[in-house]
């Protein structure tokens, strides 16, 4: 990964396949200007690379009935890389939790949730973090709003061809 390079072609088909995964080669082309086969080529490499992870579709869950957004705050009692590093395969390994991010200064970790209700996250907290034994304290903050959203952060890389 050391050896990648990316160059502006390279940075107009990542932002123009995060904003829509599901367009077409062609389509793509059309909106980086340049020709389908080179398009066809460089997003091979791409996911080769590694630089493109994966292609998903986000689903607005408010379609799908009510859902609690869980912002939880968890700090350790030990505190060494092994410990980090066994929390986060735990956390993630949850399929209510969404993202999990190590975070500096304050707690260790702030890991997301999405759960049905309260009584749903009453239930994930207490398999959670009442039978872990490495957890000093966990802080939960629920959302009552999202203003916004987005998957990605904005394309950019000081990586140059």
């Amino acid at each position: 990964m050391a050896s990648l390079t990316l160059d502006d072609l390279d940075l107009r088909i990542l932002n123009a396949l995060q904003a829509d995964a599901s367009i077409s080669n062609l389509e793509l082309s059309r909106r980086v200007h340049a020709s389908a086969p080179t398009c066809l080529r460089r997003v091979r490499a791409l996911r080769e690379a590694g630089v493109i992870a994966r292609q998903i579709a986000i689903i607005d869950a408010s379609k799908l009935g009510p859902t609690l957004t869980a912002v939880v705050e968890v700090s350790l009692d030990r505190q060494a890389a092994e410990d980090y590093d066994a929390f986060e395969s735990y956390i993630c390994e949850e399929p209510a939790v969404t993202q999990c991010y190590r975070v500096s200064p304050g707690p260790d970790f702030v890991v997301i949730a999405e759960v049905r209700d309260m009584a749903a996250y009453d239930e994930l907290a207490r398999r959670l973090f009442k039978s872990a034994t490495n957890i000093r304290n966990v802080r939960t903050f629920f959302s009552t709003r999202c203003a916004k959203f987005e998957a990605n952060a904005p394309v950019h890389s000081s990586l140059s061809r």
